[in-house]
């Protein structure tokens, strides 16, 4: 199985696909994007993804790009996030990491460092590596990505506003593995039509079946300006008759546009 995801190693997204397999031959992309267009075109098989986070929210450009290609969600790994500061020492002036990892951590860099420059770079383990080339570089990462013999200590843990904090991850696989067994289902809409009580009209199937919404999206479509294309998840399996009746209600309110099905699948907790 060879699987890529967010790099260089020892990423918050490595340590995703490490946990749900690691015997899996692991590449590395520098963006959501060309992940998922890698997993698009078969050149990888799995792809794994963050798509939300507790404290700042959905992940843009996952969104996007499930909404742009052709994938399958075939799991979702939700796993904790513990950041730490790390650095060759206390004397530093930037710290960098992935812009993600800077807001989750936004109250103590603030109470903490509030001189220091704050760089967004592609992820947590580039800043690491920056911070591992330069002393005047902190990098915010996984505490297990220190490496004494390189001289990149620990100089705080757990540093996330808070420690609830866990990020959702989707494995993404080609169109043809889509499946409609699982405890969750994701799909995007495109309506192409902007009136009143268009959104209502796109939720009450579900509402009037008993499925619950776990998350409701909307981004730009790109067309026009004020056009949207939602993204959904429910608690339900598109296997599900309900669940096969609210989306053909769905596919005639949206009949000028589109409705992709992304697939069933089932969460795994990874603890660590």
């Amino acid at each position: 199985m060879r699987t890529v995801t967010l790099g260089p190693e020892g990423t918050y997204s490595h340590r995703a696909a490490s946990a749900i397999d690691d015997d899996d031959e692991i590449g590395f992309r520098q963006s959501v994007t060309s992940i998922v267009e890698a997993v698009a075109t078969d050149e990888y098989d799995r792809g794994i993804v963050p798509i939300e986070n507790s404290i700042e929210g959905s992940v843009t450009e996952s969104l996007d790009a499930v909404a742009e290609y052709d994938v399958a969600i075939v799991r979702e790994i939700v796993t904790p996030i513990r950041h730490a500061l790390l650095a060759q020492g206390p004397e530093f002036d930037t710290i960098a990491s992935h812009s993600q990892a800077l807001a989750q951590c936004r109250s103590y860099l603030e109470r903490e460092y509030p001189d220091a420059t704050l760089e967004a770079v592609a992820s947590t383990a580039q800043g690491v590596e920056f911070a591992r080339d330069d002393a005047s570089i902190a990098g915010i990462g996984h505490p297990a990505n220190a490496d004494i013999e390189n001289g990149l200590e620990v100089l705080a843990e757990d540093i996330q506003d808070q420690d609830s904090n866990a990020t959702r991850f989707f494995a993404l696989a080609s169109a043809d593995e889509r499946s409609t067994g699982g405890g969750k289902s994701t799909f995007v809409v495109y309506p192409n039509a902007n009136y009143p009580g268009l959104l209502l009209e796109l939720l009450e199937p579900f509402a009037e079946r008993d499925i619950n919404l776990s998350r409701v999206e909307s981004r730009p479509s790109g067309q026009r300006l004020g056009d949207y294309v939602f993204h959904i998840d429910v608690e339900a399996g598109l296997y599900e008759s309900r669940t096969i009746e609210a989306l053909e209600d769905i596919e005639e309110l949206a009949e000028k546009g589109w409705v992709r099905r992304l697939g069933s699948y089932d969460t795994e907790h990874v603890v660590e």
